[in-house]
């Protein structure tokens, strides 16, 4: 790599059970000079290295260690008991809440430049750790002391840049009316162009935002929330120079000819937004977390047990998810 970061990124394998540690062990070939520290338990990727018939070598090491070369270094993070690949158990999601606290405080002290995150499973962390778990943002939200976070996945079909985020995340659908309000609005949209900004060198965003009712309301007859909530909003907000358009109906604003118009597409709910994102490059396409004090990437898909230590799981997510960390995290980039 041309440049890199003054301080190594932090990977972490997700549930142990899924594809995460089949991905992380792929990292070597494509980043064998790259800064990185893959945090988990050093006995599952040897395990999983040998069960894909995978020589990966693999060195211990601390915070405070220089980095290998030729090898991955693991901050060995206990699973908290045996593992098989493909067979998730709640035994081993209070050492998945620590890899995944290791790397937000070492993020946060400057131990690390920025992490990048292999999924989990929601439900074994409940079951087994933490009943109020929702996700990846929320809990990284909830460790650097920040009270709003905004979950953005990007990917570029065709070479055209394509950014989706979100208004309300992981909510069940009944809630997401009541969620989005003035101010929630008002301080996600402002991260959004922010970090659009400071992480994208986007000098002046325009942001499509897209209503929460089938065709954006109908002019109230098919829901007010565009009318009491989103067009003021939006209102206000241009009124402080915010570059932004809708709200859109949400079936007819991915279009070519409007998505080269702007820089990034609000939905309102995560399945409002994401299934075209996905359709247009699963696999490739990245989650970065917007509004925290550090850098956290991920990939775009779940922990496919199905496809866990079988050898047939591609890591091109991960690989772009590790390539845009190293890159925004780099000096030169954040010059």
């Amino acid at each position: 790599m041309p440049s890199s970061p003054s301080q190594p990124i932090a990977i972490t394998y997700g549930d142990p059970a899924g594809v995460g540690p089949d991905l992380v062990l792929s990292l070597l070939d494509t980043f064998s000079d790259a800064p990185m520290v893959i945090i988990g338990d050093r006995q599952v990727l040897s395990e999983r290295a040998q069960q894909l018939g995978l020589t990966v070598a693999l060195s211990d090491w601390q915070p405070g260690d220089l980095l290998p070369v030729g090898s991955l270094p693991v901050w060995h993070t206990p699973a908290g008991a045996p593992v098989i690949a493909g067979q998730p158990d709640p035994a081993t999601a209070a050492g998945t809440v620590t890899m995944l606290t290791r790397a937000a405080q070492g993020c946060l002290k400057g131990t690390f430049s920025a992490m990048v995150t292999a999924p989990v499973a929601k439900n074994v962390i409940c079951d087994g750790a933490d009943p109020a778990f929702t996700g990846h943002t929320e809990f990284l939200a909830e460790q650097a002391g920040v009270n709003q976070v905004v979950m953005m996945l990007t990917a570029s079909p065709g070479g055209q840049p394509l950014r989706v985020a979100l208004a309300t995340t992981h909510l069940p659908l009944s809630q997401v009316p009541a969620a989005i309000t003035p101010d929630s609005l008002m301080r996600t949209l402002t991260i959004l162009r922010d970090d659009l900004i400071s992480k994208y060198r986007i000098t002046e965003p325009r942001i499509m935002v897209l209503g929460l009712n089938p065709h954006a309301g109908e002019e109230g007859h098919l829901g007010r929330e565009e009318l009491d909530v989103i067009i003021p909003t939006l209102k206000h907000l241009r009124a402080k120079g915010m570059q932004l358009t809708g709200p859109l109906p949400a079936d007819t604003a991915f279009q070519p000819h409007l998505l080269e118009q702007h820089d990034a597409v609000l939905a309102m709910y995560h399945d409002q937004g994401l299934p075209v994102l996905k359709y247009a490059g699963f696999g490739e396409a990245i989650n970065i977390t917007l509004g925290l004090p550090f850098i956290r990437t991920s990939v775009d898909h779940g922990t496919a047990f199905d496809l866990a230590g079988n050898g047939t799981a591609s890591a091109g997510s991960l690989i772009a998810a590790t390539r845009l960390a190293l890159t925004l995290a780099t000096p030169q980039h954040n010059a």
